[in-house]
Parts: structure tokens; C-alpha cells; sequence
């Protein structure tokens, strides 16, 4: 939409103010319309249709939260932004929530509030109907691929309340523009919630840039989110785009924000607030329409309180959470869980889907499970390796559950000379796939595993510094640490969960 096609109410009681929002947006080309009270606001919205309003928190008469409230009640197309008092994050989040498109803080930064408004505008009448099929993913970008929004809900299996109301949750909050952080623990699903939210939002035929914020290089989070210009540092020897450009019109989704320094986490916020980057060695700013779904396994308020984590991101990220449920408390989903996950690597190794014996889900539901479903995905990949026929006996299911213990399960020891020789009968024996010893990666990453986490006790687990003493580079230590479900003291579990 051109802004001279586009009209805005400006809402506000002092005068001044009033004159200045009115002057800045006329001078970029809007139609403006002004209202000192929510009576007056009321009559000029009765009068006629705008494209934005923006209002202030506080008026005369009454709230701006009531005129949000007007629009979303008679289902009115115009977006409405929030101004708020310094300090009032509280206020700016629940407006967010109510179906705000944004808010600005005062005393309000005229470039901010030019590049809000530009962006309420532009969504007006230009974004894009949800639909069910894919969606192309943008060439040389890590988005993940995006799925129709049957598909992408019907993975998150598993009927019981806890899932319902997740499931519930996104359907709700899809069609917002507001932020949604994604809480849950490793491997309980938070990306496929993410997949879900893209395919169901108005953003579906956009792309989906998923993002792990722990596996990138400090030096490089700059360039990799923002983007880059030639010869802005060593080996940049093109221009590229970062994480926000790629994702531009669709979902910018930040997995593991909690990792981020504290310095990224400023530069962060000030692109998420001004909808606008700047690319590392570039003197121009341009504008990003993108909606930001972040996820973590840290308790970010915890973080907050700690100094870790800035309070004013926070507030930014966490305007709507989904809170998905490790799987020990929803263990009434394992029969559907491994009956899908049976499924899909079945139709991956070209073979008939076992069936899964009573036996053996029993046994798989008596395990710990700490990590979630994908530990339970990987238990059931050897599982399937391992068995020797149509059938997946408790047996196969015991001897992978051990390979996913703090240590190996002991090999039993042979039957002596005496014991045979008493007149002991041998038995005919556990099943083929029983007697056999773990897969040789099994046993591979169980020493893997042990290693790493005896360097990483020594170092009292600072990351640096043990990649500096087993002779690789930090992100191959958080890439090992991540595969291997090693959780140090510092990410809230205790020492034995370490090995």
C-alpha cells in the first residue's frame, strides 16, 4: 500500500505531541486524522475506515486499550500501535497480547515510530492468505522446510490434555503478529511448534529461517543475523544477506535464544524494535518485515534476575509463550509417539513398520526418557536395527534402553566350567537380538561421551577451555555437547545427569 493511499488516526490528549506525530507522518506522505480522547477517537473510527491507528496508553477519558479492543471486537481491518510511558513493559506486553501490532515507548524516537508505522501499513491488505500447501524455501538460507498446516500439526502427536492445549495454543496465537517464545525442554519438539505456528499464520507462503542461536561463532553472530557487506572483515569477499533478510516476509524462528551474549542480545533488540538492520560494514539501514518466534530450554525470567538475559528482551520475546511438556508427563502419548516414529523410519529404511509388543512399550515407558522424544526416536531407530523380524521384542528395547544410560550395562558373564559341570541345564537363551553386543556407534559415542565430560568436569565446564585442551574448535564442542545430551550443572540439572 502507497503511503498516499494510506490514512492514520493519531490518538493522543497532549496537544503538542499530537501536532508532532500528525506533522512527521504527513511529511511522509500519509493521510492523518487526530483524536485528543476515546470518545473522540470512537466517533472519528465511526465515521470512517483507517488503515493504522496509534494511541496513547493513557487518555482523558479512558484507556487506548479500549480502542484496540472496539477493533478487534467489530473485526475492523486497521492495525492498531500502542504508545506507552518509559517503563510500563508490563502495559506494552498485555497490549501485544490484546492484538496490538506494536508499541513505542516515550518519549518516542521519531526514525522508530516513521519505521513502525511503515510496517503496520505495508501488512495492510498485502500479506498473504494462510493456504495448505509448501512453501519454497529461500536459496542459501538454514530455513527449515516449510510445511502445510495439517502437516506440520499433525506431527506434534499425542492426544493427551497437556498436548491439547498446546495444539490449542497455536491455533489461538497463529494469526498474530505478536513474538511467541517456545519453552520446553531438549528434544520435546519446540521446532516442530515453531513449523506449525509459520504454516498456520498469515506468513505460510513466506519463508521459515530457523535458527540455532548456540551454534554460532561469537565473532560471527553479527554478520550471520544482520548480514554483511565485501571486504567487511577478513574472508567476506561478496555481499550476503543475514538470517532477517532471508527470512523477510515470513519467520525468523531463534532456537536457543538463551545462548545468545549479552552483547548480540542488544544489537537484537534494537532490530526487532526499529524493524530495520543494518548489515556489518554497510552505512544504510533497510527495513525487515519478519515475525519472531524464539525458543529456549533456560528459565529466561531466572536468567532476567541473574543479569544473563535483558530484561527488556524478555519482555520483547515473551508476549505469548507455549509451554510444551516433557514427555514423563504425558507418557499416555508413547503408544501413538512410537507408532508414528515406527512409521516414519520404517518408510526412511524401505521396510514393513514393526509392531510394537505390550512388552516392550512397557519397558520403553518404565524408562526416564530425559530426552524426550528424540531420545525416544533414537531408541527406536536401534530398536528397529537390531530386531530380527516383523515383531519389536521387549529384548531389543531393554538392550537400547541401556545405550541411552549414565553408563553401559555390564555384559553378562560366561557360565563357568563348574556351574556346567554341576549339572546346571543351560537354558535355550534370550532372543538373536538380545545376545548381541551394542552397535559399534553405540559404543563409539558412549566413549565419545565419557571423554568429553571428564574434560569437561576438569575445565568446571567452561566450553573455551576445554575445546583448547582436546585441540577443537568451541563449536565442535557445542555441536558434540548437543548430540551427545550432555547437561552441565549450570543448565539447571545436577552433576549426575553429566554421566
Amino acid at each position: 500500500m502507497n503511503a498516499s493511499t494510506a490514512s492514520i488516526l493519531v490518538v493522543d490528549d497532549e496537544p503538542d505531541l499530537r501536532t508532532l506525530y500528525e506533522l512527521t507522518l504527513l511529511r511522509e506522505g500519509y493521510r492523518v486524522e487526530t483524536a485528543s480522547s476515546v470518545q473522540e477517537a470512537r466517533q472519528q473510527l465511526k465515521e470512517q475506515r483507517f488503515d493504522a491507528v496509534i494511541t496513547d496508553m493513557r487518555l482523558p477519558d479512558g484507556f487506548g486499550m479500549e480502542l484496540l479492543q472496539d477493533l478487534r471486537d467489530q473485526q475492523r481491518r486497521e492495525r492498531c500501535v500502542v504508545m506507552t510511558a518509559y517503563g510500563s513493559a508490563e502495559n506494552a506486553v498485555e497490549a501485544l497480547r490484546s492484538g496490538a501490532f506494536d508499541y513505542l515507548t516515550k518519549p518516542v524516537d521519531l526514525k522508530q515510530f516513521r519505521s513502525v508505522v511503515a510496517s503496520a501499513i505495508q501488512g495492510i491488505g498485502g500479506v498473504p492468505a494462510p493456504r495448505s500447501g509448501r512453501s519454497p524455501m529461500r536459496p542459501g538460507s538454514s530455513a527449515t522446510e516449510n510445511t502445510g498446516t495439517g502437516d506440520a500439526l499433525n506431527r506434534l502427536v499425542g492426544e493427551s490434555q497437556a498436548m491439547r492445549n498446546v495444539k490449542q495454543r497455536i491455533a489461538k496465537v497463529a494469526s498474530s503478529m505478536a513474538p511467541v517464545l517456545i519453552h520446553g525442554e531438549s528434544g520435546t519438539g519446540k521446532e516442530l511448534v515453531a513449523q506449525a505456528l509459520h504454516a498456520s499464520s498469515q506468513r505460510s507462503d513466506g519463508p521459515l529461517i530457523a535458527v540455532n542461536c548456540g551454534a554460532i561463532p561469537e565473532n560471527l553472530l553479527e554478520a550471520e543475523f544482520f548480514g554483511a557487506r565485501k571486504g567487511s572483515y577478513t574472508g567476506a569477499s561478496q555481499d550476503r544477506d543475514g538470517y532477517f533478510q532471508a527470512a523477510r516476509g515470513g519467520t525468523l524462528f531463534l532456537d536457543e535464544i538463551g545462548d545468545l551474549p549479552l552483547a548480540m542480545q542488544s544489537k537484537l533488540l534494537r532490530a526487532i524494535q526499529e524493524r530495520s538492520v543494518r548489515a556489518l560494514g554497510s552505512t544504510q539501514e533497510e527495513t525487515v518485515d519478519v515475525r519472531i518466534v524464539s525458543a529456549t530450554h533456560r528459565d529466561l525470567a531466572a536468567d532476567v534476575l541473574s543479569g544473563r538475559f535483558r530484561q527488556d528482551l524478555y519482555y520483547r520475546l515473551n508476549v505469548i509463550e507455549i509451554v510444551i511438556p516433557p514427555l514423563r508427563e504425558r507418557r499416555e502419548d508413547l503408544p501413538a509417539l512410537c507408532a508414528a516414529l515406527l512409521a516414519r523410519i520404517a518408510h526412511e529404511s524401505g521396510i514393513k513398520p514393526p509392531a510394537l509388543t505390550e512388552r516392550a512399550l512397557n519397558t520403553i515407558a518404565s524408562h526416564p526418557l530425559k530426552g524426550n522424544v528424540r531420545e525416544l526416536e533414537n531408541l527406536l531407530h536401534r530398536a528397529v536395527a537390531l530386531s530380527d523380524g516383523e515383531d519389536l521384542h521387549v529384548e531389543c528395547a531393554t538392550s537400547t534402553a541401556e545405550a541411552f544410560g549414565t553408563r553401559p550395562a555390564p555384559p553378562a558373564p560366561p557360565a563357568t566350567t563348574a556351574e556346567t559341570s554341576s549339572g546346571m541345564q543351560k537354558t535355550n537363551g534370550p532372543p538373536p537380538c538380545a545376545a548381541l553386543p551394542n552397535d559399534l556407534q553405540a559404543w563409539l559415542d558412549q566413549q565419545e561421551r565419557e571423554i568429553l565430560v571428564r574434560a569437561l568436569r576438569e575445565a568446571h565446564f567452561n566450553r573455551t577451555a576445554t575445546a583448547a585442551r582436546l585441540g577443537i574448535s568451541l563449536r565442535q564442542i557445542r555441536y558434540r555437547i548437543a548430540r551427545l545430551n550432555i547437561v552441565a550443572p549450570n543448565d539447571n540439572d545436577t552433576q549426575d545427569d553429566l554421566g
